[in-house]
């Protein structure tokens, strides 16, 4: 009489109920291929019982292995249907995670602007041009003798001093970063035929802490005029309808003495602004007055045939009132949230 064997329905309808089970719970294709590899694999019920055909007698090898084959083709079917469901679930997610809502607004990158800097000093420059003027440019890196000597500095003037400006080494070079934009107001009477009415805007440097008010980095804009018969009295007029053209009709300037190597005489520009906040004020503006004739003669010009007046003000300083601004490291900072607040202008 054969000896019992461990096959039997009971344990292969175990086996196939714990596949047909895992088989089912599986919603990925990770875990149903670890289902497959644990329920058909090598070391799964089913292939240990598939192994132990080869010890069973012989009259009941074909019983037990249509019992075990059986159960073998029901698992693979179940993991065949699981995997086309599974793969139908994971597509149709996929999709869906895909969709574009075609009713939707659609996203739009926000554009960039001009910084605000660079509007108001070509705004600026726009009411020269409107009045004759040219816009004249120059170097950035000067030559001293444009900068200083040329303008009337003494050799032992503090502004020539490292505490105040950017020399380039070699010292002997007699290289600079620009202090103003004066140089400019040199070179284009050197290289223009008389009358001149110049402005100049750009970056100049100083050695200046960056703080609320002040930045080592900055922007000037500054004019000259050369002609005959030029008096105090048409720089007045010039710089009020400058005045009137950015701050309103309301606006005036007032002129107190004052000194500056490059002007006699001199004065400190202040400016009358009727929409302050806070009420109209006289504010500080910058430096002006008539071009020294030493200036004149610097550039082959003769003092008793021709007068000229000059003028300059800082652009920061510019906007910082104009727009009520309290710190002028906004400016510098390249956060887009300052030139939004101007409107984004182009």
């Amino acid at each position: 009489m054969s000896e019992p064997t461990p096959i039997n329905e009971e344990t292969v309808n175990e086996a196939v109920d714990a596949a047909l089970k895992a088989i089912s719970e599986a919603s990925t294709s990770s875990e149903l291929k670890a289902a497959r590899s644990a329920h058909t694999g090598e070391t799964s019920p089913l292939a240990r019982l598939n192994g132990m055909l080869r010890s069973v007698p012989n009259d009941q090898k074909a019983a037990l292995g249509k019992l075990v084959g059986g159960a073998r083709g029901r698992v693979n079917k179940a993991l065949a249907a699981r995997e086309g469901e599974v793969l139908v679930a994971e597509e149709t997610a996929k999709l869906a995670s895909e969709a574009v809502d075609v009713t939707a607004v659609a996203s739009r990158y926000r554009a960039g602007a001009r910084h605000p800097l660079n509007l108001l000093m070509e705004h600026m420059s726009d009411i020269f041009v409107g009045m004759g003027w040219e816009v004249a440019e120059g170097p950035e890196l000067e030559n001293e003798w444009f900068n200083f000597d040329s303008l009337n500095f003494d050799e032992d003037h503090p502004a020539r001093a490292m505490q105040d400006t950017f020399f380039i080494d070699p010292v002997e070079s007699h290289l600079v970063l620009r202090t103003h934009t004066s140089p400019v107001q040199i070179r284009s009477l050197l290289t223009r035929d008389l009358p001149v009415y110049v402005v100049a805007p750009g970056r100049v440097f100083r050695t200046d802490e960056l703080d609320a008010t002040h930045t080592p980095v900055f922007h000037q804009l500054e004019g000259i005029a050369i002609d005959k018969g030029l008096t105090m009295a048409h720089l007045r007029g010039t710089l009020e309808h400058l005045a009137r053209s950015l701050f309103g009709e309301g606006a005036q300037i007032r002129l107190r003495p004052n000194f500056f190597p490059f002007t006699e005489p001199s004065a400190e520009m202040d400016v009358w602004q009727p929409n302050a906040k806070g009420g109209a004020r006289w504010i500080e503006w910058g430096g002006c007055g008539m071009v020294n004739g030493n200036v004149l003669r610097a550039a082959g010009i003769d003092p008793d045939e021709y007068q000229g007046f000059a003028f300059g003000m800082g652009i920061e300083r510019t906007l910082q009132f104009r727009n009520e601004m309290n710190d002028m490291r906004d400016m510098v900072e390249g956060d887009i949230r300052f030139s939004q607040q101007f409107g984004m202008a182009v």
